[in-house]
Protein backbone atom coordinates (compact mmCIF):
# COMPACT_ATOMS: atom_id res chain seq x y z
CA UNK A 1 0.00 0.00 0.00
CA UNK A 2 1.01 3.29 -0.92
CA UNK A 3 -0.32 6.97 -0.77
CA UNK A 4 0.66 9.53 -3.10
CA UNK A 5 -0.19 13.29 -3.71
CA UNK A 6 0.26 14.33 -7.52
CA UNK A 7 2.18 17.22 -6.65
CA UNK A 8 4.70 15.06 -5.26
CA UNK A 9 5.65 14.24 -9.01
CA UNK A 10 5.85 16.56 -12.28
CA UNK A 11 5.16 16.38 -15.37
CA UNK A 12 7.78 14.91 -18.10
CA UNK A 13 7.91 17.89 -20.50
CA UNK A 14 7.52 20.82 -18.00
CA UNK A 15 4.16 21.56 -17.43
CA UNK A 16 2.56 18.71 -20.31
CA UNK A 17 3.20 15.25 -20.57
CA UNK A 18 2.68 12.52 -18.79
CA UNK A 19 2.92 12.79 -14.33
CA UNK A 20 3.09 9.30 -13.23
CA UNK A 21 1.82 8.78 -9.67
CA UNK A 22 2.91 4.76 -10.16
CA UNK A 23 4.45 2.76 -12.81
CA UNK A 24 4.10 -0.71 -12.32
CA UNK A 25 4.63 -3.35 -11.03
CA UNK A 26 1.05 -4.16 -12.55
CA UNK A 27 -0.48 -1.70 -14.03
CA UNK A 28 0.86 2.35 -14.72
CA UNK A 29 -1.23 5.20 -13.49
CA UNK A 30 -0.69 9.08 -14.78
CA UNK A 31 -2.10 12.78 -14.93
CA UNK A 32 -1.69 13.51 -18.30
CA UNK A 33 -1.63 17.12 -19.48
CA UNK A 34 -1.42 18.69 -23.20
CA UNK A 35 -1.27 22.66 -24.00
CA UNK A 36 -2.94 23.81 -26.78
CA UNK A 37 -1.59 22.54 -30.03
CA UNK A 38 0.70 19.54 -28.47
CA UNK A 39 0.70 16.13 -29.37
CA UNK A 40 2.70 12.74 -28.40
CA UNK A 41 3.80 10.23 -30.84
CA UNK A 42 1.10 7.64 -32.36
CA UNK A 43 2.46 4.57 -31.13
CA UNK A 44 0.72 1.25 -30.04
CA UNK A 45 1.48 -1.46 -27.34
CA UNK A 46 1.83 -5.22 -27.58
CA UNK A 47 0.56 -6.38 -24.15
CA UNK A 48 -0.78 -3.10 -22.33
CA UNK A 49 -4.25 -2.05 -22.68
CA UNK A 50 -4.81 1.77 -22.10
CA UNK A 51 -7.69 4.09 -21.30
CA UNK A 52 -8.20 7.84 -21.05
CA UNK A 53 -10.44 9.74 -19.25
CA UNK A 54 -10.96 13.41 -19.68
CA UNK A 55 -10.85 15.24 -16.33
CA UNK A 56 -10.53 18.84 -18.17
CA UNK A 57 -10.68 20.50 -21.94
CA UNK A 58 -11.13 18.47 -25.05
CA UNK A 59 -8.89 15.94 -26.99
CA UNK A 60 -8.36 14.68 -30.27
CA UNK A 61 -7.26 10.73 -29.43
CA UNK A 62 -7.10 8.97 -32.66
CA UNK A 63 -7.23 4.92 -32.95
CA UNK A 64 -6.27 2.91 -36.44
CA UNK A 65 -7.14 6.16 -38.03
CA UNK A 66 -10.44 6.94 -36.15
CA UNK A 67 -10.50 10.58 -34.35
CA UNK A 68 -12.06 10.75 -31.49
CA UNK A 69 -12.77 14.36 -30.06
CA UNK A 70 -13.17 13.69 -26.32
CA UNK A 71 -14.60 16.28 -23.58
CA UNK A 72 -14.63 16.42 -19.80
CA UNK A 73 -16.45 13.09 -18.54
CA UNK A 74 -15.44 10.61 -21.41
CA UNK A 75 -13.29 7.73 -21.34
CA UNK A 76 -11.80 5.60 -23.89
CA UNK A 77 -10.09 2.11 -23.83
CA UNK A 78 -7.46 1.54 -26.13
CA UNK A 79 -6.43 -2.65 -26.92
CA UNK A 80 -3.08 -3.72 -27.45
CA UNK A 81 -1.84 -3.16 -31.41
CA UNK A 82 -4.32 -0.39 -31.53
CA UNK A 83 -2.09 2.56 -33.15
CA UNK A 84 -2.85 5.62 -31.16
CA UNK A 85 -2.35 9.38 -31.69
CA UNK A 86 -2.81 11.64 -29.31
CA UNK A 87 -3.11 15.28 -29.93
CA UNK A 88 -5.00 18.71 -28.15
CA UNK A 89 -6.52 20.91 -31.43
CA UNK A 90 -8.40 23.15 -28.94
CA UNK A 91 -7.07 26.54 -27.59
CA UNK A 92 -6.82 25.69 -24.18
CA UNK A 93 -4.78 23.02 -21.98
CA UNK A 94 -6.42 19.27 -21.66
CA UNK A 95 -5.75 17.49 -18.68
CA UNK A 96 -6.64 13.75 -18.14
CA UNK A 97 -5.85 10.16 -16.53
CA UNK A 98 -4.09 7.32 -18.18
CA UNK A 99 -4.14 3.96 -16.94
CA UNK A 100 -2.00 1.05 -18.72
CA UNK A 101 -2.29 -2.50 -17.96
CA UNK A 102 -0.61 -5.19 -17.22
CA UNK A 103 2.69 -3.33 -16.76
CA UNK A 104 5.13 -4.24 -19.36
CA UNK A 105 8.43 -2.47 -19.85
CA UNK A 106 9.30 -1.70 -22.77
CA UNK A 107 5.98 -2.15 -24.87
CA UNK A 108 5.56 1.35 -26.54
CA UNK A 109 6.49 0.85 -30.23
CA UNK A 110 6.30 4.59 -31.89
CA UNK A 111 5.20 5.43 -35.39
CA UNK A 112 7.33 7.50 -37.17
CA UNK A 113 5.57 10.06 -39.58
CA UNK A 114 2.15 8.93 -38.82
CA UNK A 115 -0.78 10.08 -40.56
CA UNK A 116 -4.19 9.75 -40.44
Amino acid sequence: MFIINENEREYRFGNSGPKYLMKGPRSNFAIVQFQAGEDFKAHYHNVMEENFFILEGTVDIIVDGVVHKLTQGDLIHIEPGEIHYVINNSDAAVKMISTLAPFTDPDKVEIENYTY
